[in-house]
C-alpha cells in the first residue's frame, strides 16, 4: 500500500499521512504530487497513457509523474521518470518550472503539484515504459497534446497548457 504525506496550505509537511487515492481528506490538508515535462531535443513532450484497468481516469493521456510519502519533490520526479520511462535524468538537466495548489473541499481532495521540464538526447526507441502502469506511449507535438486536451483525453492539459510551448530547444529560456 502507497502512502501520501499530508501537507498544509503553507505546503510544510504536517508529519501526518494518508493512504494514496483516498479521497476522504479533511480541510486545510493537501498532498503533493509531480509531473515532468520531458522534451527531446526537438522538443517534442514524452507523454503517457493511462492502463484501461486504472481506478482513476482510465486510458487518459498524461506526463509522467506521483509522489511517496517521505520523498522530496525532486526526488519523487527523477524516481517517476526513471520508473515509468526507463530513462535517467539528474537536477541539473531539469527544473522546477511551476507549482500550483488545487483547493477541492467537495471532492475532499486537495493538493500540490510540482511540474518540472527536462530535456535529453534520446529516441523514442530509448524509452522503456513501465507496463502495469502505462497502456502506450509517444513523443508529441504541443499542438497534438493541445488537441488531446481539447477533447478532454488529457490530464492537466488547462493547468500545464501554457507551459507546453516553452521557447528554446536545450532547455535554456530563449
Amino acid at each position: 500500500m502507497e502512502y501520501w504525506d499530508i501537507y498544509d496550505r503553507e505546503k510544510h509537511v504536517t508529519g501526518r499521512r494518508m493512504i494514496r487515492n483516498d479521497w476522504h481528506m479533511k480541510p486545510g490538508d493537501y498532498h503533493l504530487t509531480v509531473l515532468a515535462l520531458i522534451r527531446d531535443r526537438a522538443g517534442r513532450i514524452l507523454i503517457t497513457q493511462r492502463k484501461a484497468d486504472k481506478e482513476w481516469a482510465p486510458l487518459k493521456w498524461e506526463i509522467p509523474g506521483g509522489v511517496r510519502a517521505g520523498e522530496r519533490s525532486e526526488e519523487a520526479v527523477l524516481r517517476e521518470v526513471a520508473e515509468e520511462t526507463g530513462l535517467h535524468f539528474t537536477m541539473e538537466q531539469g527544473r522546477c518550472i511551476h507549482t500550483y495548489r488545487s483547493d477541492s473541499p467537495a471532492e475532499q481532495n486537495n493538493y500540490f503539484v510540482d511540474i518540472y521540464e527536462f530535456w535529453g538526447d534520446f529516441t523514442q526507441a530509448d524509452v522503456r515504459i513501465q507496463d502495469d502502469e502505462v497502456e502506450a506511449f509517444r513523443l508529441a507535438s504541443p499542438q497534438e497534446i493541445g488537441a488531446l486536451g481539447e477533447r478532454g483525453d488529457f490530464l492537466h492539459y488547462h493547468r500545464l497548457e501554457g507551459l507546453l510551448a516553452r521557447p528554446g530547444s536545450s532547455g535554456e529560456e530563449a
